[in-house]
């Protein structure tokens, strides 16, 4: 992106932006091929096939966008995604159509290049989520009131009413383009006029009807979106990591791009200080975006502030780029020379691209969990796309086995493991009994009024079910409350395996529910035993500690309903010993409030171990306890140093 004459041969940067185009669009279709929709996508996938003007946590766009592709291929997660896979193609396009007018050609396709190094711009698409058709349908309605300023043409004030009205269709984020456009006609004299103009009051008017669904849920459904988008999702408390915003944001855009934005939002200002209306225009419509996120940063959904949500104030900012680093190369050739001007500038897009790619590969990552385990260890990858079918393959053979071929009632503990039963076509209808992740990601009201939540499972009284938990998401805690209101539901819980993925990084349990009960008037009830999994401590040695010589390992655990059977001690995989079991701890008992224990008090173990039969250095310590059911747990991996 040197000085170039405008008048130039235009074909060098066409291609460059033609390779970058279809080498990220291949990328992205194959993604969308391997990877399984992750909890965001099948929840709106579900809500695709339950039509509505709204939901508890967005307008309608994405789900009816979604069921328009799965209705090409139900079942399929490319399907689900192939709308905005198209939508997302076409903004670097769109942002060609925004800067033509306002520049030359070249540096339209300049922009148009920009587009794909700005790393989560150019990932957007790959997904199935609000963000794709916010950005494309600002991006129409950016294009058109901009038009519609310059040329005063009934067309483009109609086409913007139009888009705006899709927008907020879209995502309540939307706001904040019709509210930097309000900024906009307010601050900047010269254009205060269009307040008279019909043409404007005409878009308005248009634009309204896509307030009309987020106002009737609100209103039908006790404010419920609104209250969690204000309340609910926020804690409303300084957090530190909201400090940082900025500087993650450079680090998201990569520091070169984002400084040229912030040198071409001081171009703007400097243009608007002058009088030119569209640069006024796209400076407000970037400051109100970033800003807003800003200052909400540290007090709101800090992740969410912090990576994507300001990605729509960026997008205006990159029309000008092109000029900006026209600039930036002078003063750099007048500084240095020609040869570190041009690597300053060739950073800009390169550096992004990269970034691009690096996005695109890491979340694509998912679909190779096992290799890059090998490399990378456990815990690493996210594996919220990944897994998914053995996850179905595994589920249909449990309810062959288990059910006769037959159609149990499909309830789990979170809502999204719910919402892929129904993806598979394993159930038309999953329930759930989350109480956790749904509330944190506004979904909880919108399965209430599925009837998709405990409150359903009422019309399912009499008939078997299967229970699924995923317990790599759980803690012990938290699994043995939901396995308690399971056993509240049920005549008999029965334990029935686990399905462990990518060596033990994402774990489901299954249970057969031999009949749903009406406890209504049974408030008491619970089923027993009840399966619930092991609780334990080690006491010593402790994690990352120093031992040698003769070592006293020592712990409790314990099993209400059950009963724990055995204590092995694992090392570094391998079991070691099996440890004294059913010493006194009254303690125990006292502070964890042990109640249906049948081993209590006597929960505690204890083994005396000569640790200079081990080898020196670092080893995996862990426990592993039997219950009386023969259900195994393993707890309390830490590394211990051996120095004898």
């Amino acid at each position: 992106m040197q000085q170039i004459n405008p008048q130039a041969d235009n074909s060098a940067v066409i291609k460059l932006f033609a390779i970058g185009f279809c080498i990220v669009l291949l990328i992205k279709v194959y993604l969308a091929l391997v990877l399984d929709l992750y909890s965001d996508e099948v929840f709106y996938w579900q809500a695709s096939a339950r039509p509505a003007l709204a939901y508890s946590d967005l307008p309608f766009m994405t789900a009816l966008l979604i069921g328009v592709g799965s209705s090409l291929n139900p079942g399929s997660a490319i399907a689900a995604r192939l709308v905005f896979i198209l939508l997302g193609a076409c903004l670097p396009l769109l942002m060609y159509w925004i800067a033509r007018p306002l520049s030359n050609q070249r540096q339209a396709i300049e922009t148009a290049v920009l587009t794909l190094c700005l790393p989560l711009g150019g990932v957007l698409g790959l997904l199935a989520v609000p963000d794709v058709p916010l950005l494309f349908f600002g991006l129409l309605s950016i294009g058109c009131f901009e038009r519609a300023l310059r040329t005063e043409r009934l067309r483009y004030w109609l086409a913007t009413g139009i888009f705006v009205a899709c927008g907020l269709s879209t995502h309540y984020r939307f706001f904040l383009y019709p509210a930097a456009v309000i900024v906009f006609l307010v601050w900047f004299a010269p254009q205060r006029r269009q307040w008279r103009n019909p043409g404007l009051w005409l878009a308005m008017a248009i634009a309204s009807i896509g307030l009309l669904p987020i106002i009737w849920f609100n209103l039908e459904n006790q404010l419920s979106s609104a209250s969690f988008y204000l309340i609910d999702r926020h804690p409303w408390e300084i957090q530190a990591s909201g400090l940082l915003h900025l500087f993650k944001q450079a680090g998201v855009v990569t520091p070169p791009l984002y400084a040229a934005l912030v040198f071409s939002l001081w171009q703007l200002h400097l243009r608007a200080r002058n009088g030119d209306a569209s640069a006024a225009l796209f400076m407000t419509l970037a400051l109100v975006n970033i800003l807003v996120y800003s200052i909400l940063a540290p007090w709101t959904d800090a992740t969410s502030t912090s990576i994507h949500w300001p990605l729509s104030g960026y997008f205006p900012l990159l029309v000008f780029v092109p000029a900006t680093l026209r600039q930036i190369h002078d003063w750099c050739r007048i500084q240095w020379n020609s040869r570190v001007a041009g690597i300053v500038i060739a950073s800009v897009p390169v550096i992004g691209f990269t970034g691009t790619l690096i996005a695109l590969l890491g979340i694509g990552s998912q679909a190779y969990q096992l290799p890059l385990q090998a490399l990378l260890g456990t815990g690493v990858l996210s594996n919220k796309m990944a897994g998914w079918k053995q996850f179905t393959d595994y589920t249909g053979a449990v309810i062959d086995a288990e059910f006769e071929g037959g159609s149990p009632v499909i309830i789990t503990d979170n809502y999204y493991t719910a919402a892929q039963t129904e993806f598979s076509g394993l159930t038309t209808a999953g329930f759930t009994l989350d109480q956790d992740k749904a509330v944190r990601d506004g979904r909880l009201s919108q399965y209430r009024l599925w009837r998709l939540d405990a409150s359903g499972l009422a019309g399912e009284i009499g008939k078997s079910a299967l229970f699924i938990t995923e317990d790599s998401t759980l803690t012990i805690p938290g699994k043995h409350d939901v396995l308690d209101r399971v056993c509240q539901l049920s005549t008999e819980l029965k334990y029935l395996g686990e399905l462990s993925l990518f060596s033990g990084d994402k774990r489901f349990s299954y249970y057969k529910v031999d009949r749903l009960l009406d406890i209504r008037n049974r408030a008491d009830y619970r089923a027993y035993p009840c399966p619930f999994p092991a609780t334990a401590w080690i006491d010593f040695p402790l994690a990352k500690a120093e031992i040698s010589g003769l070592i006293s390992i020592s712990g409790w655990a314990y099993n209400e309903d059950i009963g724990v059977d055995e204590v092995h001690l694992i090392l570094d995989d391998q079991t070691l010993a099996t440890a004294r079991y059913g010493v006194s701890r009254p303690d125990v008992v006292e502070a964890m409030v042990v109640m249906t224990d049948p081993n209590a008090p006597n929960l505690g173990f204890e083994l005396e171990l000569d640790s200079r039969s081990w080898t020196n250095g670092s080893h995996q310590f862990a426990i592993e306890i039997l219950n009386k059911q023969g259900i195994t747990l393993r707890y309390g991996d830490r590394i211990l140093t051996v120095s004898n």
